[in-house]
């Protein structure tokens, strides 16, 4: 994954937000724990790297400026009205790396409320528009049940058509886009 400004969404006490600034990526971490928040700043100074952080409560205050960010994480934390404000705050060709509680955690603890727990492929259908890259739903020593996807989102490409290229082409408003050949083993 080249190295980017990320944005780490409900990033609590920033373990990694802090590592990913520690790999080079320009980091931005927002919770609505100034608590969290402080924390993370903490370990950030203990690992001498640098990450800029937002008090946000995105239930009242969903804004993520569009095309933003290269990398967008979030752990944790579902919030099913964010998930196209988290689509439009990535660059085309960016990445969502997203992780969060499964239905299946209800029978092991908290949390319990459907509300925040995703359905069994949900996630897998939130980014349904964006290229998977690795999709699972997995239950860790019957205690904690999770959904992970990190996708890429599409990206238009400008580069010109080609004579006898194993690649489609076209234009859309105006704009040349393109689609690299199948991977080996991939449909023709």
């Amino acid at each position: 994954m080249p190295k980017g400004h990320v944005l780490d969404v409900a990033m609590g006490p920033g373990r990694n937000s802090v590592y990913l600034a520690s790999k080079g990526f320009q980091v931005e971490g927002i919770d609505i724990s100034q608590e969290a928040i402080d924390c993370a700043l903490r370990l950030a100074k203990d690992k001498n790297v640098e990450i800029i952080t937002s008090l946000v409560d995105l239930e009242k205050n969903a804004f993520i400026k569009e095309e933003s960010y290269d990398v967008i994480i979030c752990f944790n934390f579902l919030q099913r009205s964010l998930i196209p404000s988290i689509k439009k705050g990535l660059r085309p060709g960016g990445f969502i790396v997203y992780e969060t509680y499964l239905i299946d955690q209800s029978q092991f603890g908290k949390p319990s409320n459907p509300d925040y727990l995703l359905n069994h492929n949900e996630l897998l259908d939130l980014f349904r528009d964006f290229r998977c890259l690795r999709y699972h739903e997995s239950i860790y020593n019957n205690s904690k049940a999770v959904a992970g996807i990190i996708a890429q989102k599409n990206q238009l490409l400008r580069r010109p058509d080609k004579p006898g290229s194993s690649t489609s082409s076209g234009v859309l408003k105006g704009i040349t886009y393109f689609t690299p050949p199948p991977h080996q083993g991939e449909g023709t």
